[in-house]
């Protein structure tokens, strides 16, 4: 969930670690620091807050040097403040740490490390790190690094410089995600191969219990146990621009622009021109498709709401039931599960510690596992037996959006191919919902040219301290997931439900002052979603209705409507979404809060 960059080479490392940092701000934003070697030894500056503070403390007072290692916290143990920031020091102030993870036995460690004598600065499980690197080093930075790996138990991705090797940096990492560039004279370590992109396209994703040694010119790379392998460099194949704004005002409602075009490009290249849909790089003849008797989804979050969308695709186009869990519920359930259950893994990031659990749990139980995920090479891509990727570039804005979309569309292709191959969905059915989809980029571009709808509902109810959201049927996950976008970013209460599950004890909460937002596009659950809304009318709450165009009859039961073009119920998801994402965003920056960053969250859970 931190963000961490280190640099040596022949430039002064602060610039280069600052820019990386900023790019990796959305893992996190409590406090940043950077260690950087030089004539002086080993300098390290801290700042509580956003990067904006670190940076304007290194111009009043800059520090100069070329290897360095900077981080961005999202804080575990320890309150965000300057002595729980990191980098961390050792006792003599030679050794710098930089971590992203939860060192579990950190208590044990850090007691017995105070009984041989080591002075603790901070309340952080990273500090004992740094401490057992001292104690360790005998003139190799890399072997004292793999012996503290071999005491620690948890996760971790580390970066460490040392005054006593001035042109080195050795990094590690289990569990959380780390890559290496070698660029032109030049070595990096990153959270995010985004945050070094300027420098080298050249990059080494680091296996979890692997350490590696880099300096200008040289990459070694040694196991727990000390066995040297061979680097495996991959060229990284994003755009600078594509992680950049874009001249809009914040990354989310870039992303949600970029929603139409993201879909197009998905069509084109996942869907023939003889309407076969293909997925060349899954791998997906390993799986045992043909002998399948359910399938088991797995994810967190957004993804996990685009897991339950998924269901209900899966078991209408495919007729195979569908169980759906939370990963860090479904880890400790003792799961029934055989070489007959296909588990589908779901995770933007693809470094998702629960879905990743999740995906071990599932090999260990005799499963196989097919991953959706937006990001090439990441640690639940390498663990699985097959990866669909969702393709839908990088997002910075915390709250996921475009990614969500890339997520349904993606459950929709598997679950029309996995129908067509088990004969369950009739050819006439087949052939609609691929008309359907490739109409579907211009539908969503009718609803974003017609924002300013949403904006202005935004205005009328932006001062509302409680929201209720209900869906039926397909739009029940999304008005759990409209829910969560509005409270992770507006900090308003809201609460998504099943409509009908309303008058079983949601509609005790509605009065005159409750927003209700009803999802209640064209479909075979419209006349019930009416019904609920004359029973929230009955008790006069108000009713923000998502309908579909053309509908003026709605507008008589609602205090406020966001129309959709008319689609087929089983894609209206896609269409619904984007009205709910755009109604959290404009709240957001009505009430004057950061939209891209809010408190206390960060982009990729790579910690349990």
């Amino acid at each position: 969930m931190c963000g961490i960059v280190g640099y040596v080479g022949e430039e002064q490392a602060v610039p280069v670690i600052l820019e990386g940092l900023r790019r990796l701000e959305y893992r996190g934003y409590d406090s940043a620091g950077v260690a950087v070697l030089n004539h002086s030894g080993m300098q390290v500056v801290k700042e509580v807050g956003k990067l904006k503070m670190l940076r304007q403390r290194l111009q009043d007072e800059p520090i100069t040097g070329t290897t360095g290692i900077g981080h961005t916290r999202w804080a575990t143990h320890g309150v965000p403040s300057q002595l729980n920031a990191h980098p961390h020091c050792d006792c003599t102030n030679s050794f710098t740490v930089v971590h992203n993870g939860i060192i579990e036995n950190y208590t044990d460690l850090r007691n017995e490390l105070i009984e041989r004598g080591h002075r603790f600065a901070s309340d952080t499980d990273t500090e004992i790190v740094v401490h057992l690197i001292e104690e360790n080093y005998t003139g190799d930075l890399l072997e004292a690094m793999l012996q503290a790996m071999r005491r620690l138990s948890g996760a971790y991705a580390l970066a460490t410089i040392c005054m006593h090797e001035p042109d080195t940096i050795v990094a590690a990492r289990c569990g959380s995600p780390l890559v290496i560039g070698c660029g032109n004279g030049c070595g990096l370590v990153a959270s995010d191969a985004s945050a070094i992109l300027e420098h080298t396209r050249k990059v080494v994703y680091l296996e979890d219990y692997h350490a590696a040694r880099l300096d200008r010119s040289r990459l070694v790379i040694r196991d727990i146990k000390g066995v040297q392998h061979e680097p495996l460099f991959k060229e990284i194949n994003l755009n600078l621009t594509d992680i950049e704004k874009g001249g809009h005002p914040h990354y989310m409602i870039k992303e949600i622009f970029e929603q139409p075009a993201l879909v197009n490009d998905v069509i084109m290249r996942r869907i023939s021109p003889s309407n076969e849909i293909q997925f060349r790089e899954a791998r997906l003849e390993g799986l045992g498709l043909e002998s399948l008797e359910r399938i088991q989804m797995v994810s967190c979050g957004t993804a996990y709401h685009a897991s339950m969308v998924g269901k209900y695709f899966l078991e209408n186009l495919a007729r195979l039931p569908v169980e759906v869990d939370i990963a860090s519920e479904f880890r400790y359930r003792s799961p029934v599960l055989n070489e007959n259950t296909l588990v589908v893994a779901i995770s933007q990031s693809g470094e998702t510690a629960d879905t990743l659990a999740g995906v071990k749990e599932a090999h260990e139980r005799g499963a196989k596992v097919l991953s959706l995920i937006n990001v090439e090479g990441s640690s639940i891509d390498r663990a699985s037996d097959s990866t669909l990727y969702v393709y839908a570039g990088p997002e910075i804005a915390v709250a996921s959006t475009k990614a969500y979309s890339a997520q349904l569309l993606a459950l929709l292709l598997f679950s029309l191919h996995l129908g067509r191959k088990r004969g369950t969905i009739e050819s006439d059915l087949y052939r609609t919902l691929l008309d359907e989809l490739r109409a579907l980029p211009k539908k969503m571009q009718w609803i974003l040219d017609n924002h300013e709808t949403v904006k202005l509902c935004s205005k009328k109810f932006s001062g509302a301290a409680h929201f209720l959201y209900l869906g039926r049927s397909f739009n029940y996950p999304n008005a759990l997931e409209g829910a969560l976008k509005l409270k992770e970013l507006s900090y308003i209460h809201a609460e998504g439900c099943g409509a009908g599950e309303m008058k079983h004890g949601p509609i005790a909460l509605i009065d005159g002052t409750f927003p209700v937002v009803c999802i209640t596009p064209a479909g075979r659950v419209y006349e019930k979603m009416l019904s609920n809304i004359e029973e929230i009318r009955a008790r006069k709450g108000i009713v923000i209705a998502v309908a579909t165009e053309g509908n003026a009859e709605i507008a008589k039961h609602c205090d406020y409507v966001m129309y959709i073009p008319t689609v087929n119920e089983m894609l209206s998801p896609l269409l619904t979404v984007i009205p709910l994402q755009l109604l959290a965003y404009y709240v957001t920056i009505l009430n004057g809060l950061d939209v891209d960053q809010p408190r206390n969250l960060a982009k990729s859970v790579t910690v349990e």
